[in-house]
């Protein structure tokens, strides 16, 4: 079984590559503090090789239609096979990754990867958006859209693209969302909705429940209009701090 978990920098993805490796399941031969395979540098490029066919119609909206049928790149499988190689060649059970960065060129992995468990992490926006990200300015990786020097308008956009390009990639047969805060919040359901989706028992880890709402005492703007298209969330646009889109 080969595992992947797709969500944005900051979403509280270490929560899901910690519970994975503590319940047995192979995420690499070297990983951060934040769960996240080392070195990422190939899959950072393969980012770029993919975002070259991504065209940008204005604003906050993109057409990733081309990604979906176009033969991919023999540059992009050889980075991400070199990413992965750790992965790939291991003879566990259960092998998995985690990096941030897989969401910018999921419609690609899917293909490749067609029949891998997939776990889909979100988390409040609101929340997202405080801290900085590598994944913060989408020119890093290739990405084109309309900079900004906002930094929380950049990493809202950031926010933005990522979920639309999960959004617009049609989803492999194995899926699964969980959003940050029930892991948090009631992590017992989470987790027996997350063994039911992998087929095995997953352990608790510590958690820390002041993650969830952080937004609330934050003094600068973090509800941007567009997120108010969260399926997930339904923001609504009556927050004192509410900042404008580009």
């Amino acid at each position: 079984m080969l595992i992947t978990v797709i969500g944005r920098g900051h979403g509280g993805t270490r929560a899901m590559s910690h519970t994975l490796s503590a319940s047995g399941v192979y995420m690499g031969s070297k990983l951060n503090v934040s769960g996240d395979l080392l070195p990422p540098d190939d899959m950072y490029e393969a980012c770029r090789v993919m975002a070259r066919h991504v065209v940008h119609l204005g604003g906050l909206r993109w057409d990733f239609s081309k990604l979906h049928s176009m033969p991919i790149d023999p540059a992009f499988t050889r980075l991400v096979e070199s990413f992965l190689s750790s992965v790939l060649s291991s003879d566990a059970p259960r092998r998995g990754w985690k990096l941030p960065e897989t969401t910018l060129v999921f419609p690609w992995i899917v293909r490749l990867f067609p029949d891998i468990h997939y776990i889909h992490w979100v988390r409040d926006p609101r929340d997202s958006i405080l801290g900085a990200h590598l994944t913060d300015d989408l020119a890093d990786f290739g990405v084109p859209y309309d900079r900004t020097d906002d930094i929380r308008l950049r990493r809202a956009i950031s926010w933005r693209y990522q979920m639309e390009i999960v959004r617009a990639t049609p989803k492999p047969r194995h899926w699964h969302s969980v959003r940050f805060e029930d892991f948090i919040l009631k992590q017992d359901d989470a987790l027996a909705g997350l063994s039911s989706f992998l087929g095995f028992p997953l352990e608790k880890i510590p958690v820390r429940p002041d993650a969830v709402g952080r937004y609330l005492k934050d003094p600068g703007p973090h509800t941007f209009p567009f997120f108010a298209d969260d399926e997930f969330y339904r923001i609504p646009m009556d927050s004192p701090a509410v900042g404008q889109p580009a």
